[in-house]
C-alpha cells in the first residue's frame, strides 16, 4: 500500500480508516487536498474496502485549510483564483463521491474547510467535546468548499445562521440542525464509532454502494428520474451471489455471509 505525506490508511477486516496528521490542528494545504483525491480513487478501485472512517489524529479534526492559502487570493488574479478554487473543490467532490458508506470520526475542532470535509461524509459522529464553526466570513470570505453540502442537511434558515454568523457552535446544535448523526462521550468515541462502521460488514457493499450513488444522484433530479435510476442501478445487482446469498439467508432466517461478488 501507498504511503502519504499528510494522511494515513489503515485497511483492517474491510474498513479503512483514513487519519489526516498534518500538525496539532490538522490543518490542509494544497498538497495535502491533492493527496485525499488520489487516495479516493485508491479507495473507490479497492474492492477489500467495504467501509470508510475518516478522523484526525491528535485531539482535533481538522481546524480548516492553511491560512496562508487564503492571505494569497489578494495577490492572484481572478482566473488563478476560480482554477485554484476548482481544483480544490474537486478533492473534496472526489472524497464525496467515494463509492463506500463513509464516516466522520470527529472530535475538537471541527472548522472551516475541516467542517465542509466532515459534510463530505455519509454519517457523522462527533465527541461531546467537539466545537464547530465555519468563519470564513470573518476573513472576508464566504463558503468555498460548498456551501450546499450544509444547506441540503441543515436547510436555509439554520445554514444563513452558521455561515452569516460565523460563530462556534456546539455538537448539541449540530445535531438538531442535522449536521451530524450522533453524538457520543469521548470515553465511547473509539468503540462507538468502530462498531458503527461495522454495521456496513454484515450488509452487501455492492447494494451498499448503488444504494449511496440512489440517495446522491436521485435528490438532484425529478421523481421519474430517480425511479428509474433505481431500476437501472439496481438491474446490475441481477445473478450476482451476494444478492443470492441476500435471499436464501433470508428465507432461512440466517445471518448472511457476504462476499462483494
Amino acid at each position: 500500500m501507498k504511503t502519504y505525506h499528510s494522511w494515513k490508511l489503515d485497511i483492517e477486516d474491510r474498513i479503512a480508516t483514513l487519519t489526516l496528521h498534518t500538525n496539532d490542528l490538522n490543518v490542509m494545504d494544497m498538497p495535502s487536498l491533492f493527496e485525499l483525491k488520489e487516495i479516493s480513487n485508491e479507495l473507490i478501485s479497492n474492492d477489500d474496502v467495504w467501509v470508510v472512517i475518516l478522523q484526525g489524529n491528535g485531539k482535533h479534526f481538522s481546524s480548516g485549510v492553511n491560512f496562508d492559502i487564503l492571505k494569497k487570493i489578494n495577490e492572484i488574479s481572478k482566473d488563478e483564483f476560480k482554477n485554484n478554487m476548482r481544483e480544490m473543490q474537486s478533492c473534496f467532490t472526489s472524497f464525496e463521491t467515494i463509492s463506500k458508506p463513509t464516516i466522520a470520526k470527529i472530535q475538537g475542532f471541527c472548522m472551516g474547510g475541516g467542517f465542509m470535509l466532515s459534510q463530505c461524509c455519509d454519517f457523522r459522529i462527533a465527541s461531546e467535546k467537539t466545537i464547530f464553526s465555519i468563519p470564513l466570513v470573518k476573513l472576508g470570505l464566504t463558503v468555498l468548499m460548498g456551501t450546499n453540502r450544509i444547506t441540503r442537511n441543515a436547510g436555509i434558515g439554520p445554514t444563513n445562521e452558521l455561515v452569516m454568523l460565523g460563530e462556534k457552535f456546539n455538537p448539541e446544535k449540530a445535531l438538531q440542525y442535522n449536521l451530524i448523526t450522533k453524538i457520543v462521550s469521548p470515553e465511547n468515541f473509539d468503540d462507538a464509532t468502530k462498531q458503527f462502521a461495522k454495521k456496513f460488514l454484515q450488509l452487501p457493499p455492492k447494494t451498499i454502494s448503488i444504494t449511496k450513488e440512489i440517495i446522491r444522484r436521485g435528490d438532484k433530479v425529478s421523481l421519474e428520474e430517480s425511479l428509474e435510476l433505481e431500476i437501472e442501478l439496481q438491474s446490475s445487482l441481477l445473478g450476482s451471489s451476494d444478492l443470492l446469498e441476500a435471499m436464501e439467508s433470508f428465507v432461512s432466517q440466517r445471518k448472511p455471509k457476504f462476499t462483494g461478488n
